[in-house]
């Protein structure tokens, strides 16, 4: 049982799909039962894995490795290490909230609608358990198509649009990565006395030693691939539309987890694959997001509509995370990886937030509200801590993940100029004048003649929302006060990244520069 652990985690949540299968579109109770007690089973599956995590092991661990495709050495390889732990865990934590939190948003189909919200969580933790590039493609895909349902079935208005807009973004560089795999698998079996193959631990060894030129257009495949899912600056286009016209779970899954998809796939893939490609391509991409960074702000300051600014946040804020990467440094590292759960944390909340008063109001504009504070004093102060906490206030997450950015940015040798820092620091400045500038205009003022707002009474939050609001909350307070808890976790992770670059860029790590691969045995 324990030694499956990893795949009971990924898969539990297909038992309660064939449980949904069985009830009617009516039962709207027992469909909902059903997707919460799953899905908290899934955490409570996960938080053994944390439990029997050993920090001091920088190796995979909870590995699971069996034959798929024999002909082709596709196999089913499952394992984790302290990044893909906290993201996994944020992932089976924030699916059960998002349930909680919309229990009565959605009626139209509901047993369907659970169904696509587990068959996510299926592709989502699949994605960070893979050690085989084409199980990683699997459900790399899988996570894919529930979403664009999601959006597409249960959105708003303009719901089919945004939904192809989202598919057809992720597929491009989807059918780009496959085919990198394939490469990546044929310069394998060119080594003396190796075959084609999909195992990203051997892969390691292969890829390190490919030349430039190779190494590159590799690079580029994959990281056009997790670019437009971060997304990085100009990828993004696809991100408020899709969050706007997301359904309130869509919208904060979408932000807490999958946004992180690709992150995670520069970290794991990008980086230790394509050492020197990355070195070359790194001043490029911290460009890009420290222009992310910068855009994002902006654009987030001039919205109305305030689902649409907490979208454009989400752009600001993945900016800092792929800075952090880029600096190559562990502190960066570590705060890129930190701050991808505070991502989650904070803005799955906010996104909660705007969907608790749109489903009383029917409105997002920023327009039709003000002086909601006196109308709603809990959902003010609930919305406070969460504006706080995105734009990082000392004592909550969001500080520990960006002040670890900076400073990594700042120290970096590899970027080589402080530039960066000073500039992305501007983010920090402007993300306070577009959230507080937000909450002001909503809550601060008069109240609406009559207490009516876009012709509908409010009243406050229910003793539901406020429960599902209470585990962000002691996160969000945790992190900040106790970071500690989880960059241990994550710390043997990043350092194995950060002295694998190190090693490249002394020239300790030989490579063929002109050849397509070095003439290195390869380990199975």
């Amino acid at each position: 049982m324990f030694s499956s652990l990893l795949s009971l985690t990924i898969f539990l949540p297909l038992a309660g799909i064939v449980l949904l299968l069985f009830m009617k579109n009516d039962h709207l109770r027992a469909a909902r039962m059903t997707g919460l007690v799953v899905s908290l089973a899934t955490f409570a599956v996960s938080l053994a894995l944390w439990t029997g995590f050993d920090v001091e092991n920088p190796a995979f661990q909870f590995v699971e490795k069996v034959a798929w495709i024999p002909s082709l050495n596709v196999s089913y390889h499952v394992g984790i290490d302290g990044m893909a732990l906290v993201l996994i865990v944020l992932t089976t934590f924030l699916t059960p909230v998002a349930l909680i939190g919309t229990w009565k948003s959605i009626r139209h189909r509901l047993r369907d609608y659970t169904m696509m919200v587990l068959a996510l969580e299926v592709g989502m933790v699949g994605v960070f358990a893979a050690l085989d590039t084409f199980l990683f493609y699997v459900f790399w895909e899988a996570m894919l198509i529930p979403m664009v349902f999601i959006i597409g079935l249960w959105g708003g208005q303009d719901r089919v649009y945004a939904a192809v807009k989202f598919f057809l973004y992720t597929l491009l560089g989807s059918l780009l990565m496959l085919v990198a795999i394939l490469a990546l698998g044929f310069y394998a079996s060119q080594q003396p006395g190796g075959q084609f193959t999909t195992d990203l631990t051997v892969l390691l060894n292969v890829g390190p030693r490919l030349s430039a030129g190779v190494q590159m257009w590799l690079f580029l495949a994959f990281a056009l691939s997790f670019a437009i899912k971060v997304p990085l600056f100009p990828l993004h286009t696809w991100l408020p539309d899709a969050h706007v016209q997301a359904p309130t779970a869509g919208s904060i899954l979408l932000a807490g987890v999958l946004l992180k998809m690709g992150t995670y796939g520069f970290i794991r893939f990008c980086l230790p694959l394509f050492p020197n490609a990355s070195l070359e391509a790194m001043p490029y991409v911290a460009v890009l997001a420290v222009i992310g960074i910068v855009y994002g702000a902006l654009v987030a300051m001039v919205q109305t509509d305030i689902k649409k600014l907490v979208a454009y946040s989400s752009v600001s804020h993945l900016g800092f995370v792929m800075l952090g990467i880029f600096s190559m440094t562990e502190e960066g590292m570590q705060g890129a990886i930190i701050q991808m759960v505070n991502h989650g944390l904070s803005t799955g909340a906010l996104f909660m937030l705007v969907g608790f008063v749109y489903d009383r109001t029917h409105s997002r504009m920023i327009a039709d509200y003000g002086g909601l504070a006196k109308v709603m004093p809990v959902y003010a102060v609930a919305m406070m801590f969460m504006t706080l906490s995105s734009i990082g206030l000392p004592g909550l997450n969001g500080f520990v993940g960006e002040f670890l950015i900076l400073l990594g940015a700042f120290r970096s040798v590899a970027l080589g100029s402080v530039a960066y820092t000073v500039v992305a620091a501007t983010g920090v400045i402007l993300s306070a004048v577009y959230m507080l500038w937000m909450y002001q205009r909503v809550f601060l003022g008069p109240v609406r003649e009559g207490g009516k707002y876009h012709g509908e009474f409010v009243f406050d939050l229910d003793k539901r929302e406020i429960g599902s609001l209470i585990p962000l909350v002691v996160f969000v307070v945790w992190i900040g006060v106790f970071p500690g808890t989880f960059l241990r976790i994550s710390a043997p992770a990043a350092k194995k990244v950060v002295t694998m670059i190190d090693q490249v860029r002394r020239g300790d790590l030989p490579r063929v520069a002109s050849a397509g691969t070095s003439q290195v045995p390869v380990g199975r």
